[in-house]
């Protein structure tokens, strides 16, 4: 199952096109995407059963996409957002860091977050970009272990944990959940793929690229040194993870303040971030 927030609403992604979920289900499901988590299950079941009833989607249901179309992220309002920070081996290396024996988190605040195709105003020159696999959790989940972790999953997104290296880095103790925070820093989207959709949800390419130009970043969430069942092991067994939740996984080798020279993003830049089976995620960047 493939959902999206589209202009606000909850939609579904059939053969034809996407479907707005409230009309189709005829208000069994509400039209709030934040609220489609506590209904999770549900809607799993409800969805393919709907599409092959109707061959795709009810017409009166269709979301027709034009160019006034807003891509909000598809999980809007979440109650927790978790990052974590070096989790890739080839990332550590570029950092001069040693490779973290327990997973270093932090948070993006929820105002942060944005959508597809959505402009993010650059507060400064130092914004760097983090490709970066999102989990989505679906159910509450409370010291689940690594066989279990994946059954608290809703589904997976892409997402970008922008970061303002100036401020990230200030101080005598880093400012990182402050540096990746500013608005539009988690961009996420533009579709939330539920975990059956996936021959192997912990093998998938991501990467990011500046729209015309260079590949930036190009890896396999199968080299994280804490895979999604560890994170949600962990992480659960100090907080309880609810339905909504979000976790930034962490981002491959290649940031710009890692190069020589550093290079960050400018106006005029266009991110471009995907992930294998998820699909792709675009942001122009604007002067603030």
């Amino acid at each position: 199952m493939r959902v999206a927030n589209i202009n606000g609403r909850l939609a579904l992604k059939g053969p034809n096109g996407f479907i707005d979920v409230e009309i189709a289900s005829e208000g069994r499901f509400g039209p709030d995407p934040q609220e489609a988590f506590d209904q999770w299950n549900d809607l799993v079941a409800w969805a393919p059963q709907m599409l092959a009833e109707t061959d795709g989607a009810p017409a009166m249901a269709s979301v027709k996409l034009t160019e006034t179309t807003v891509w909000g992220p598809p999980v809007p309002r979440p109650r927790q957002v978790f990052a974590v920070g070096l989790n890739y081996r080839d990332h550590v290396v570029e950092s001069e860091l040693e490779v973290p024996q327990e997973p270093s988190v932090f948070t993006k605040f929820g105002t942060s977050l944005t959508g597809h195709e959505n402009p993010v105003e650059l507060p400064g020159g130092t914004v760097d970009w983090e490709a970066e696999l999102v989990v989505v959790i679906g159910s509450h989940c409370h010291r689940a272990t690594r066989e279990t972790a994946w059954s608290y999953v809703a589904g997976l997104t892409v997402g970008q944990d922008l970061s303002e290296r100036r401020l990230q880095l200030t101080g005598p103790a880093p400012q990182f959940s402050l540096g990746k925070s500013y608005p539009g820093f988690g961009p996420l989207g533009p579709e939330l793929v539920s975990t059956d959709e996936f021959a192997d949800p912990d093998d998938l390419e991501l990467g990011c690229m500046l729209e015309g130009g260079e590949v930036l970043q190009k890896s396999r969430t199968s080299e994280m040194i804490f895979d999604v069942p560890e994170l949600v092991r962990r992480l659960s067994a100090v907080c309880p993870l609810l339905p909504g939740d979000l976790i930034f996984t962490g981002t491959p080798a290649g940031v710009g303040a890692a190069r020589t020279p550093q290079k960050f993003l400018a106006p005029g830049d266009v991110l471009v971030t995907w992930i294998e089976g998820i699909g792709t995620l675009r942001n122009p960047m604007l002067a603030s």
